[in-house]
Order: structure tokens, then C-alpha cells, then sequence
């Protein structure tokens, strides 16, 4: 794993935002490339709004072990270690042609009364091979009650993926953990707030 790039997308994220979350709308996913030459991998903001609460979504993003269920090429996530403030969730990402990924994500949930936020970063896993695995990835979700209706939030979404070394002809394997995963992820959330 790779500490710069975790560094570099946290001062990216508190910098300016690229997104103008007073024009989200729910009928539209705002993505934008955030990336930087610095950066080993590639970064993505992605915002929309959507029609349910704070602690609806909230409650959704958390429960890690359900990801597989709504979440885009999840295989499995399993818990498998929590603390006061942190949980540690061994993720398998199913990608298309039998490739499979394997990394460990710290993630870290900061609760206030109108808004949630989930942050990442990937965390050394020794049992899993350099080529089973990802270089890197951090991100956070962001969710803040829409200040015109309280029953709706502004979900934000940013995430840095870096997938490592890519064998020439796969270079399809990054978009699919960054920008293309993006809208599939967030309107997976909107689809599981729904039921």
C-alpha cells in the first residue's frame, strides 16, 4: 500500500470541491475526474441526491457484510475485526473473465445529526499476492441532509483507486474500479433505500 497517494486524495478531498452540491439534482449522477499527475491511480468525485434520510443511507453503507448483495462486482466483504470507532472488512472484487481481487480496508464511520461519513484506505494484507491484490485505494461517502427537505440527502462519493500492475489488455480492470463503477454504485444505494 502506498501512503502519498492515501495523502494526496485526503488534501484533494478538503480542497475545493469540483462538484457544486447545490445543483445536485436526483435525476442525475454528477461525476467528475479529480485526478492529478501525482497521483499513481486515478480519482473520482460523484455526487447526486437522493429521496431518502441521513440515517436510512447511513445504516446501508455500514453494513459491509451485505455489500455483495447491492454493490457493484462485490464478491464478498467480510468483517473481520471491529473497534470503537473503526471496522476492518477483507473485500473480493468479482471482475469480468475470472479475474478476481482481493484487499483490506480500514473504514471508519464519523456520525453527526444531519450527516454520515464513511471513510477507507487499504490496509497491508499479507496473506493475499501482489497480483491477487490492488496498489491502493482510499475514499469516503459523504451524506448531508438536503437543507431544502431534511427527508432527502446529498450523497457524495469519492474514491482513489490505484489497481497496481495491469497486464497489457486489461486495461479495462481500472475503469471498472473507478469511473465506470460510479453510477452503478450509487444507484445501487438509491435502489436498496428504496425497498
Amino acid at each position: 500500500m502506498q501512503a502519498k497517494p492515501f495523502i494526496l486524495a485526503c488534501l484533494l478531498a478538503g480542497s475545493a470541491q469540483a462538484i457544486d452540491f447545490a445543483k445536485v439534482t436526483q435525476d442525475k449522477i454528477t461525476i467528475v475526474d479529480v485526478s492529478t499527475s501525482s497521483m499513481s491511480g486515478k480519482a473520482f468525485q460523484a455526487a447526486t441526491l437522493m429521496a431518502a434520510p441521513v440515517g436510512k443511507l447511513c445504516t446501508i453503507i455500514q453494513d459491509y457484510a451485505d455489500y455483495p448483495s447491492f454493490m457493484p462486482n462485490v464478491g464478498k466483504a467480510q468483517v473481520s475485526r471491529t473497534g470503537e470507532d473503526y471496522s476492518v472488512v477483507d473485500m473480493t472484487l468479482d471482475l469480468p473473465l475470472g479475474k478476481v481481487k482481493k484487499y483490506r480496508l480500514r473504514l471508519e464511520p464519523k456520525l453527526a445529526p444531519q450527516s454520515c461519513r464513511l471513510s477507507w484506505k487499504q490496509l497491508p494484507w499479507e496473506e493475499v499476492k501482489i497480483e491477487d491484490s490492488i496498489a491502493d485505494t482510499s475514499g469516503y461517502w459523504q451524506l448531508s441532509a438536503s437543507p431544502t427537505d431534511p427527508s432527502k440527502t446529498i450523497v457524495e462519493y469519492y474514491v482513489y483507486a490505484d489497481p497496481g500492475l495491469v497486464p497489457f489488455g486489461f486495461r479495462w480492470i481500472v475503469d471498472m474500479m473507478s469511473e465506470r463503477s460510479l453510477p452503478k454504485t450509487l444507484e445501487a444505494v438509491r435502489s436498496k433505500a428504496a425497498q
